[in-house]
């Protein structure tokens, strides 16, 4: 038994049109995906859902843009304006310098050099001769800051070493003076305290010995 049409309107539920979204959607892109390899062609899909959620597809071989400027082409109507011409413009001058500068790199690196003309060695050899020197000036620019640091570090480890030397100094004779304050105090010790002798017979008395 087949099941029943499904009449063509918005879902009001919003959990039900949400569900069918997705399904719908994954159909969709697997028809795509099957038509661009079956067919051999070339397939773009834009879905937006009603939150403005993207979802795209572009079969492999091309790009959405490039399947945009063809529908341009093809349809006769303008997808970009003049800001967007403009800017596209731009984006393909940036392209094409590029690759000339990928190119004159691998010139640089003595690659690809079999179909330049004298001229245009000569110049490359002007210009590799060019960046030897500037990179040498900044070496030496690097070399003549590196001796500037070295000195500067140099004069303030002396004048910290003098600093130290000073206060070495000081510390030294505080504790001298330190040390003559307590002999002196010693010696005035030694002056005030009264001190006792008893003198002891050196011989011994001859009228005790007689009988």
């Amino acid at each position: 038994m087949g099941r029943g049409k499904i009449e063509i309107k918005r879902i009001e539920n919003s959990t039900n049109r949400q569900v069918t979204f997705s399904k719908r959607r994954a159909g969709i892109l697997k028809k795509a995906r099957e038509i661009g390899v079956l067919c051999d062609a070339e397939v773009g899909v834009v879905v937006f859902s009603s939150a403005g959620k993207l979802c795209e597809y572009c079969t492999p071989k091309t790009t959405l843009s490039r399947i945009l400027e063809k529908y341009q082409t093809n349809s006769g109507k303008i997808l970009w304006d003049e800001k967007h011409k403009s800017l596209s413009a731009e984006i393909d001058r940036v392209k094409k310098e590029n690759d000339n500068m990928q190119i004159e790199l691998r010139h640089m690196k003595g690659e690809d050099l079999n179909s330049l003309q004298p001229k245009e060695l000569i110049a490359i050899e002007e210009a590799l001769h060019n960046g030897q020197t500037n990179l040498r000036d900044k070496m030496m620019d690097h070399w003549r800051m590196y001796k500037r640091n070295e000195k500067t570090l140099e004069d303030e480890h002396k004048m910290l070493a003098f600093r130290m030397h000073q206060q070495d100094v000081e510390l030294s004779g505080g504790i001298r003076e330190l040390e003559l304050g307590y002999h002196h105090d010693d010696r005035d010790f030694a002056t005030q305290m009264p001190f006792t002798f008893r003198v002891q017979p050196s011989h011994p008395n001859l009228q005790e010995d007689k009988w």
